[in-house]
């Protein structure tokens, strides 16, 4: 996981079958299950072909279930789809924001940079201090764009800035974002251009290689996350002309993924979850691990079911011990097993979360739990400490981001004036 300090989260965080695709669909490269949020009937822009290859090199068969729905009543632009190959450069841009405080992962992340810059423009959008700057500037000539973040934007999310600045300098139509951790494969990279034929937001699945102890403790969550909903990535694929069209998004929030997703939805854009696109993910180091557990917590304050829900958790366990209900409280963790299994037997998923991650859900659950006590105290007073501030709000509405009147920056053209 990120290094950077611009993000605070790493959410990561798929039946095994393949389905028989409908009459009259397509196929899309690398992608298993991959569907709309959003119910507003409309035609899509047909996002894949026959033949192209999955994820982790198998030939795809379908999409799960069935091909993704309409999402809006918004007229797409037309576009065609590219599969595998990806000769042109120009017609994917990625745009990874960064901010290290050290260089410990440069030698790893500039070859990846390197085969990455093979299949796509790639922008790095660096916020780091000057020496560090300067020696990324010298290591990456000729290989990356490489620039500051634009003084002019002043979130409080570093990471935000980034992003934005990327935006900014992006000529290609379908956008990659990352986070410094995040590893794609060329297939990958073919899967979210081909949806992001016929979306403005594409939400692939992490998953963390290697598995530490920690990694797998991490991984329950989104396994969790998976059976119930959708995870939260450290990579968006984005339409470029939909995100100006929406303003960007607000910066000044801790919980940026999830502000970008509802920023989409409250615009009117089309989402995909696509949760058999798989991305390879760095885990953090275990002194980040834990530094990150109460900031990870914070972001269900967004989600104030889901925020009850943990809250709840504590005083349920200690009325269960003092009444000595133990089979109870194992019925409890043996259903967190069952559930955490479910979302890893999503869309293909036991290729890459193992079974031994399922086992780690409860021990998620009372950590999140605990954390989320946690959370509440910081908000109380002040907000969560964040880049040497505090983060009070942790994401905004669907229903208030509606009530929005204004874009909140500047496009490319405008901001080049």
């Amino acid at each position: 996981m990120s290094r950077l300090a611009c993000t605070p989260h790493g959410t990561r965080a798929p039946g095994e079958a393949d389905a028989t695709p409908m009459a009259g669909t397509t196929r899309t490269p690398g992608v298993v299950g991959a569907t709309p949020v959003n119910g507003t009937t409309r035609t899509p822009r047909t996002p894949g072909e026959a033949g192209a290859t999955s994820v982790n090199g198998t030939p795809s068969t379908s999409m799960a279930g069935k091909a993704p729905a309409p999402t809006t009543g918004r007229t797409p632009a037309p576009a065609a789809a590219r599969v595998a190959g990806m000769e042109d450069r120009q017609g994917l841009d990625y745009v990874l924001p960064l901010r290290w405080e050290d260089d410990a992962g440069l030698e790893e992340l500039t070859a990846y940079l390197r085969e990455l810059s093979r299949h796509a423009r790639v922008i790095v959008v660096d916020g780091s201090r000057d020496e560090l700057f300067d020696r990324h500037a010298g290591r990456w000539r000729g290989l990356v764009t490489h620039v500051r973040p634009d003084p002019g934007l002043r979130f409080a999310n570093g990471k935000v800035n980034g992003v934005t600045t990327g935006l900014r300098l992006a000529r290609a139509q379908h956008v990659v974002i990352a986070d410094d951790d995040v590893r794609y494969e060329p297939a990958a990279l073919a899967g979210m251009d081909a949806l992001l034929a016929g979306a403005d937001l594409v939400r692939p699945q992490n998953h963390f290689d290697p598995l530490p102890w920690h990694a797998r403790w991490d991984t329950a969550r989104t396994l969790l996350n998976r059976a119930v909903g959708a995870d939260y990535p450290g990579t968006f694929g984005v339409r470029r002309s939909f995100f100006w069209e929406m303003g960007g998004y607000d910066g000044d929030v801790l919980f940026e993924n999830l502000e970008l997703i509802r920023t989409v939805r409250a615009r009117g854009g089309v989402e995909y979850h696509a949760p058999g696109l798989y991305v390879r993910r760095l885990p953090p180091d275990v002194s980040r691990f834990w530094s990150q557990r109460v900031r990870q917590a914070y972001d269900d304050l967004a989600q104030p079911a889901r925020l009850a829900l943990f809250l709840s958790v504590l005083p349920a366990a200690a009325a269960g011990l003092a009444r000595r209900r133990f089979g109870a409280l194992a019925v409890a963790a043996g259903l967190a097993v069952g559930l955490a299994e479910a979302g890893r037997r999503r869309a293909g998923g036991r290729r890459v979360f193992p079974w031994t991650a399922s086992l780690f859900a409860p021990v998620w659950v009372l950590e999140r739990a605990t954390c989320a006590w946690l959370a509440v105290g910081a908000a109380l007073g002040g907000g969560v400490p964040y880049a040497g501030r505090r983060l009070r709000r942790a994401a905004h509405s669907v229903r208030s981001l509606r009530r929005r009147p204004e874009p909140l920056g500047p496009g490319p053209d405008r901001a080049a004036r």
